[in-house]
């Protein structure tokens, strides 16, 4: 491949490498230079053109990616369209990722033109969550260098397993000693539930007995009768020995003990057992709290199915120190300045969310879409506020128009900042620009979101916000479905003076394509990205439970 500045005249066919606007058009970055495109560069004037021209055998960009994407995918994992040089592999499934970091490595050597990240192995997955992305990073990589990477990637199984989540049923023994207060027996047992839950497992109901070996065995006869696939002991006090109490009663319900402790902090004092081919473990005292410790480590395995030996425990200890880590609180009274690295972590941009609530809903006359109730009673604003509440974008700012009084009140004193605009009639534009100019100044983005999109959830606004990266010019953000473009949209404040021109019933998509290399585009796993519900047709495609009730008069 040939990159760099080419006379008109010996461009054609070749690849743009920069976006360009030309009078009414735009030429964008990575399209190919064809007649019109000439054309229109030699009127404004130019005789050369920055684009990357392409040597017999090479392949172009998407179609590399394409290509090298087909070996990686595995079951459960499914991948996006090529654009841009990119494919996304992302879950089908809740469960565990594994992944070969060597043939991944090995990928990522082979030439600077293919690239492959990946989550770290044994990471918790949810469906839909990015697990992978291949980039190509030129426009065009040799068609040898493909090859021998795509021979690399199809020696042997995948580099990347997707290992779901079973749901197990877990007995759980909890034990009793003076002085123990039941509130804490009661913490104990909802924090496990939850733990268990989010692992796609169920709590059998759990067996209450004293701190003694006699009746924690007691106990766990009666939950293998119940048919727990699963046993665990969270016991009055720690197991400080293989033959303390816990342990000795795995050991006398007919079971062995398999190790005991692992270098992971909090998590050290666990104890790894099993009766018959039931695992059968005795929980550190940190179980008893919901933040991340050794208990998840351990767990996150034993319901994806993966074997747990004492060896396997043993080889924790890289990465097995959480009492630092910012996805769980300090267990201290005081967290280090700084982290251990001595390099203080950026700092999430803040990014205000506006949802778009003043229209008219002239295609649903009588009524008005946003105050339509569920079967539950729940207007169809509440329910796409929520939605956004459970995100991490902050504040909301809900700008309303027609019928102000009843949309308020539909929120019923949610945690939102309310926004009038006085002119909504005037088409979608006095909403967004409202919308816009009540963005605090603290407040890097905005996040637009529709009021009649009630299916776009908190995690899928999340995914859009953590793609937002000024740093790394991803300054318009916006979600696609199969390659077509959605909403809500992310956009940074250097674009609202743009849109405060903006007029008539008209909203700030065309910023776009003038902006073309500012965008980052976010594939999603499902549709709600590109459902409006403006309609009583539209309205009758809800899931049943959302539907309202005048789609059943």
């Amino acid at each position: 491949m040939r990159f760099g500045s080419a006379p008109l005249d010996e461009a054609r066919g070749a690849i743009m490498a920069h976006s360009q606007r030309i009078g009414e058009r735009m030429i964008r970055k990575g399209s190919l230079l064809d007649e019109t495109a000439i054309a229109a560069l030699r009127e404004a004037g130019q005789t050369e053109v920055i684009c990357a021209r392409l040597d017999p055998g090479d392949v172009p960009e998407d179609i590399a990616a394409d290509r090298l994407a087909t070996p990686l995918v595995a079951p459960l994992i499914a991948r996006s369209r090529a654009a841009t040089g990119r494919v996304n592999l992302v879950a089908e499934a809740p469960g565990l990722l594994r992944v070969d970091a060597g043939r991944i490595d090995g990928l990522n050597m082979i030439d600077e033109a293919i690239t492959i990240g990946t989550l770290p192995d044994y990471a918790v997955v949810a469906p839909k969550d990015l697990v992978a992305t291949i980039k190509i990073i030129p426009f065009a990589v040799p068609g040898t260098t493909l090859s021998v990477a795509e021979a690399i990637a199809r020696q042997g199984p995948p580099p990347l397993a997707l290992h779901p989540f079973r749901p197990l049923k877990v007995g759980l023994v909890v034990t009793k000693l003076p002085g123990l207060k039941d509130s804490t027996i009661e913490k104990t047992v909802a924090v496990t539930q939850q733990r268990v839950a989010r692992l796609t497992g169920s709590l059998l109901s759990p067996e209450h007995r004293a701190h003694e070996e006699a009746a924690i065995a007691d106990g766990l006869e009666a939950l293998i009768a119940q048919g727990a696939d699963l046993l665990m002991v969270v016991g009055a006090s720690a197991v400080v020995d293989r033959r303390d109490v816990g342990p000795a009663a795995i050991v006398r319900a007919g079971g062995q003990i398999m190790h005991f402790g692992m270098p992971v902090d909090p998590g050290n004092l666990i104890c790894l057992g099993r009766i018959g081919d039931r695992p059968a473990l005795v929980l550190p005292g940190c179980a008893r709290s919901p933040s991340l410790n050794g208990i998840d480590f351990v767990l996150t395995r034993l319901f994806a199915g993966l074997p747990v030996t004492g060896r396997d425990l043993m080889r924790l200890g890289v990465g097995g120190l959480l009492k630092e880590m910012e996805t769980r609180p300090m267990p201290r009274e005081k967290a280090p300045a700084t982290p251990r690295s001595g390099v203080a972590p950026r700092s999430a941009p803040t990014i205000a969310a506006i949802v778009m609530a003043a229209g008219r809903s002239r295609r649903m006359a009588p009524h008005n879409k946003l105050l339509v109730t569920d079967r539950g009673g729940k207007p169809m604003i509440a329910r796409v506020v929520d939605n956004v509440l459970s995100s991490n974008a902050r504040p909301i700012l809900v700008v309303t128009g027609h019928m102000a009084d009843q949309v308020e009140a539909a929120l019923g004193g949610r945690p939102v900042r309310y926004v009038h605009a006085a002119d909504y009639a005037d088409g979608l534009s006095a909403s967004l620009k409202a919308g816009i100019a009540a963005v605090p100044p603290e407040s890097a983005a905005a996040l637009v979101c529709l009021g009649d999109m009630p299916l776009v959830t908190g995690r899928m606004i999340d995914r859009l916000l953590s793609m937002y990266d000024p740093h790394e010019g991803r300054l318009i953000v916006l979600p696609t479905f199969r390659g077509k473009q959605g909403n809500p949209m992310i956009w940074d404040r250097r674009f609202f003076p743009e849109i405060l021109e903006i007029s008539g019933d008209s909203g700030a998509r065309f910023l776009v394509g003038k902006h073309a290399e500012a965008v980052c585009e976010v594939e999603m796993g499902d549709d709600a990205v590109l459902r409006d519900f403006d309609t009583t047709e539209a309205l009758a495609t809800l899931p049943k439970g959302m539907r309202p009730a005048i789609i059943e008069n």
